[in-house]
């Protein structure tokens, strides 16, 4: 009896913790990721549609759809910025083709995910994605930290991005747009992130995701510039109506409600396990004995002492140190092997005739027809020492004068 009082307070306890926990979780809302005029949040675009507000630019917020009436006249532009609660219908499109045409502006910000993407859109402006970007800090100040993104440049600085040459962009993925008047604003490293498209007497501005505008990155690099170039054209509307009317989202009470049902399962399954009966007494721990690293590494040496030395190993020592020279000292891969000579020297203090030599020989061992084992070590042993100097991991000698 005593026992059977002590195992349901045990399990009452656990599931009171079960309870609190999902209490706990519930009150902690996530911050929104919809980039809406409304959203305050990193994602959002509250302190882009304010700053304008307050700079006296004509903004509002769109909250009809692209075929009634209400589109900015004139050289107005339309900012439709990833939504995904509404798909863009077949009459929207032909509307807001017809208002480009006439002389409006519009900026795409195409969602990074495939399920949110409006495909009439794309399939209008033949947009698909383009190649991952890698991350990157140029231009930022010091104190600035965004591990996320990285930085695009103007190539082309034409329109709105005249007289930019940084935007802070995330390092995802950029785009490609294929219609033939399409001209790459902005990118890097051959992924472009913003594109123009002419349509009529009005133009497109295609870009990757919603970077440019949130809360985030917008005060980063010249982000804001663009957009105060494109409200000096005009009244400037962002497209909220299509982010209305989304998927249905649980209230945050009812999601607590699984969280605490699902813990309260799990506490129920560990009870199960813990008071069910076992299959039988445990068996001894059998030691297995393993083999020790030093017979691993006796087994490596004898297969190299009785492989040969492939021909493809030994230029690959001087590439390897070269990405070295221009990744720790910014010597050119396209340098001469002289001139890199002189570089390496004066950066780090390392002879050029020793980098030299040590080059004629490399040469020397790949004119002979077989390469033996100790000629592909000598020279890995020079080339491991001279990237060591150029690493910082040991001084070069010092050169008697």
């Amino acid at each position: 009896m005593k026992g059977q009082w002590t195992t349901a307070i045990l399990y009452g306890v656990l599931v009171t913790a079960a309870l609190a926990l999902g209490l706990a979780t519930s009150r902690g809302e996530p911050p929104s990721t919809v980039p809406s005029v409304d959203n305050p949040g990193p994602q959002g675009l509250r302190a882009l549609y304010l700053y304008l507000q307050e700079s006296g630019a004509p903004v509002s917020a769109h909250a009809n759809a692209f075929d009634a009436p209400g589109l900015p006249t004139g050289s107005g532009t339309v900012v439709v910025a990833a939504p995904a609660g509404q798909p863009v219908t077949k009459s929207e499109t032909e509307a807001l083709r017809e208002w480009v045409r006439a002389g409006g502006t519009l900026v795409y910000l195409v969602a990074r995910d495939s399920k949110q993407r409006q495909a009439r859109l794309d399939d209008w402006l033949q947009v698909s994605d383009g190649p991952l970007l890698a991350p990157s800090s140029e231009g930022l100040p010091p104190e600035e930290k965004d591990l996320t993104g990285t930085t695009a440049r103007v190539w082309v600085p034409v329109g709105a991005a005249r007289g930019l040459e940084h935007f802070r962009v995330a390092a995802d993925r950029g785009l490609t747009v294929v219609r033939p008047e399409a001209v790459p604003l902005a990118g890097a490293n051959g992924a472009a992130v913003m594109w123009r498209v002419p349509v009529g007497s009005g133009e497109v501005y295609v870009l990757a995701g919603p970077d440019l505008a949130e809360n985030r990155r917008l005060e980063l690099l010249d982000n804001l510039r663009f957009w105060e170039a494109l409200s000096a054209r005009g009244p400037v509307a962002f497209d909220e109506y299509h982010h209305a009317l989304g998927p249905r989202r649980e209230p945050p009470s009812a999601r607590g409600l699984w969280v605490f049902a699902a813990q309260a399962l799990v506490v129920g399954l560990l009870y199960v396990v813990a008071r069910g009966t076992r299959f039988g007494p445990p068996r001894p721990l059998v030691e297995e004995k393993h083999r020790s690293a030093l017979e691993y590494v006796r087994s490596l040496g004898w297969l190299a002492r009785r492989s040969k030395v492939e021909r493809e190993l030994v230029p690959e020592l001087a590439r390897q140190l070269r990405r070295r020279m221009h990744e720790r000292l910014g010597i050119p891969l396209a340098l001469p092997e002289d001139e890199a000579a002189r570089a390496l020297e004066q950066t780090c203090g390392l002879p050029a005739a020793d980098y030299l030599a040590a080059r004629e020989d490399l040469v020397r061992t790949m004119e002979q027809r077989e390469i033996r084992p100790s000629d592909y070590a000598r020279l890995a042993r020079r080339y491991a020492r001279f990237e060591d100097i150029v690493t910082g991991r040991v001084t070069p000698p010092v050169t008697k004068t």
